[in-house]
């Protein structure tokens, strides 16, 4: 079996719109914990803009908050804003108000014992080679068979004397062990295949909220349910409902023994309850039981109305020591 993922840091473009959206997001709940966001950022080449639905009773200047998180990303150089912002839909509302979901959808959730992270481990090692870029424009990839990485890939933009150093420790400790028989780094390592990196992030290329649901999740060996999970407050399943699907592959996995879990729960707007709930444990499925599955219940359980939401952007939402997790 050969398994390949990607990761990006939190300098790149796409990563850097996930923040922003989040950002905002935490700023709001701060002040709102019922907050209801559906906010969409996109950056480019010197302007970054903001739009989408934001009811709260929050007062935040969104402009400080994005010039911030950009700033954090890893960017010095002045940059245009955009926003367009207005309220929730009062259809969309109207299902909300009575607790039930905020969009139809099919949620994913996903646990495998081959990790403690209880997450892939092409999906782990990549994630561990973009921690050690920090704040700039890059991206890893590490393909493994077997459990044996064969290869893997990374790409910084002006990476520093510190950004070498901080990825070579992380290959030392975390993929040399990994190595398969006849691997060494020299020959496993593809360093900046393009060449010399200067021009990133939003100079060179354009970013968007949720274009990196695959990197967010659990990596392409897994399938995607829902939309993207950024910007969204957790009355949107498509954020809620993938993180409980999470905690119920976690607990069936530890509970049951099993190797593999898959979790699929679908909702349809304005109805609490769920249409489907299924786990499959080691290929074999059945019902999900002694769980209440509904938005209201998930978003008490999980501690969703307070700002956490940035954090979950930078480096994958599953598999980091969310309270899903566990």
């Amino acid at each position: 079996m050969i398994k390949t993922a990607e990761a990006v840091s939190i300098g790149h473009p796409d990563k850097v719109c996930d923040q922003i959206s989040d950002a905002i997001l935490d700023a709001c709940l701060k002040q709102d914990s019922h907050t209801r966001a559906a906010i969409e950022t996109m950056g480019g080449h010197g302007v970054i803009t903001v739009t989408g639905e934001l009811t709260t009773n929050a007062h935040v200047n969104l402009r400080d908050v994005i010039e911030k998180t950009y700033k954090e990303c890893g960017y010095k150089n002045p940059i245009g804003i955009v926003t367009n912002i207005v309220k929730q839909s009062n259809e969309i509302k109207r299902g909300v108000d009575n607790d039930g979901a905020g969009d139809q959808g099919i949620m994913v959730g996903y646990a495998t014992n081959e990790t403690k992270e209880l997450m892939p481990l092409e999906v782990v090692l990549a994630r561990k080679l973009v921690r050690a870029m920090g704040a700039r424009d890059g991206k890893s990839q590490v393909t493994v068979e077997n459990g044996k990485v064969q290869s893997f890939i990374t790409s910084v933009c002006n990476p520093t004397a510190e950004t070498n150093r901080n990825l070579e420790q992380v290959v030392k400790k975390e993929i040399k062990p990994h190595l398969a028989k006849g691997k060494t780094i020299a020959n496993s390592w593809l360093r900046n295949p393009n060449g010399k990196w200067t021009v990133g992030g939003f100079e060179a290329d354009t970013g968007l909220t949720g274009r990196k649901i695959i990197v967010d999740a659990y990596g392409p060996g897994i399938p995607a349910g829902g939309g993207a999970f950024s910007g969204k407050d957790a009355t949107k399943v498509d954020r809620s409902g993938a993180y409980m699907a999470r905690k119920v592959a976690v607990d069936y996995l530890k509970k049951r023994k099993a190797k593999e879990v898959f979790v699929h729960i679908a909702y349809a707007i304005g109805v609490p309850e769920p249409t489907m709930a299924v786990v499959t444990l080691d290929g074999k499925q059945e019902n999900i039981t002694g769980y209440d599955l509904r938005p209201k219940a998930i978003i008490k359980l999980l501690g969703l109305q307070k700002p956490i939401f940035r954090e979950t952007a930078k480096y994958g939402h599953f598999g980091n020591g969310f309270k899903w997790d566990f």
